[in-house]
């Protein structure tokens, strides 16, 4: 028979499975949130317009990469970093392993270190702190790195009139490394101007804005009203014409979610209240646009072999205030890449 104590966490445990699974339902029904890609600016905040004047939620899922630190801030990060003192590293090892030996050497009854007492074990310490200053100023010379401003290899120091290892002057090759590193896709010959490449991350496209006119938002509005019909009704091919990879991507793992969990999300009667353009902007040969789209539909949760309506009211449609981010390159049709949430008025 079970105890208090044994039932009290039977129930607690009971209560948290509950909750989990109440959550993974609702989480797998009715996904949202803000996804996609707005190029170098998917994580940076949409200005507000009059349409959604509240902030957008922040990109949730991207394939975005982050940007990543450039070669100069890892440089200054990495200098920073304070070098070992004497009891750290190699010094920190040996002082270390003396004391443990002296111990031992005590309890053994030989003696501190087993030489003749407190004298022995003094000239030992001293005899160990020279070797530990040699050697650390030994492995600091041969393992001090050159600088932007320091002679690299095969160069001499200013001021020397002799030839370099290959038997020319160092401030001609200083001259020539400089001119092939003003050639694109070229390096500096020098080892204080050489830049190692980053990984994890992308360094930041550079953006220019440009204008968009009434034509460029009523396509906008056709591909809301198209993009939301090709998703109710599953689409898959509409949706591979209307939106990016990514998204295609996005909206084919809500709708596989969907089914597994045996419904249908019914969209109908969009209408579009209010729309403008918070901004747009040319990058990598792309262009890109970010619309504010306040609009209202009847948003359902079908079962899918019923028909019944599990979530949302068919007699009462809903308001929404979006952001929807399209991409065309060269010139060609606008495709959805992009959509974020913004924060409702009280919420």
């Amino acid at each position: 028979m079970l105890s208090g104590k044994s039932r009290a966490f039977t129930l607690l445990g009971a209560l948290m499975v509950a909750f989990t699974m109440v959550s993974t339902d609702f989480a797998e029904a009715r996904r949202g949130g803000s996804f996609g890609s707005r190029g170098s600016r998917t994580f940076q905040q949409a200005p507000a317009t009059p349409t959604a004047p509240n902030a957008a939620r922040p990109v949730e899922r991207s394939m975005s990469p982050t940007t990543a630190p450039n070669a100069a801030t890892r440089q200054q990060t990495g200098a920073t970093q304070q070098r070992p003192g004497l009891f750290g590293g190699l010094g920190g090892s040996l002082m270390r392993g003396m004391l443990i030996g002296g111990l031992l050497g005590m309890l053994l009854g030989y003696g501190f270190g087993g030489m003749a007492g407190m004298l022995g074990f003094l000239i030992q310490l001293l005899l160990a702190g020279l070797v530990v200053m040699l050697a650390l100023r030994f492995f600091r010379s041969r393992s001090t790195p050159a600088t932007a401003g320091g002679p690299s290899f095969g160069q001499q120091e200013p001021g020397s009139g002799s030839a370099d290892f290959f038997g020319r002057n160092a401030h001609a090759r200083e001259q020539a490394g400089e001119r092939s590193a003003s050639r694109p896709g070229h390096a500096s010959g020098r080892a204080g101007s050489f830049a190692i490449p980053g990984f994890g991350g992308a360094a930041p496209a550079s953006s220019q804005d440009i204008e968009l006119g009434q034509a460029d938002l009523d396509t906008f509005e056709r591909l809301l009203g198209k993009v939301q019909a090709a998703f109710a009704e599953e689409d898959h091919t509409a949706l591979r014409r209307l939106c990016t990879p990514e998204m295609v991507s996005f909206f084919s793992e809500e709708l596989a979610d969907n089914a597994k969990s045996g419904m249908r999300n019914d969209v109908t009667g969009v209408r579009l209240l209010q729309a403008d353009i918070a901004e747009a902007w040319r990058e990598d040969g792309e262009d890109y646009a970010t619309a504010a789209f306040r609009y209202e539909s009847v948003d359902l949760m079908r079962d899918r072999a019923t028909g019944k309506v599990l979530e949302g009211d068919e007699t009462a449609p809903s308001e929404t205030t979006e952001l929807w981010t399209f991409v065309r390159r060269d010139g060609k049709e606008w495709k959805l890449s992009a959509i974020q949430e913004t924060d409702q008025p009280g919420a």
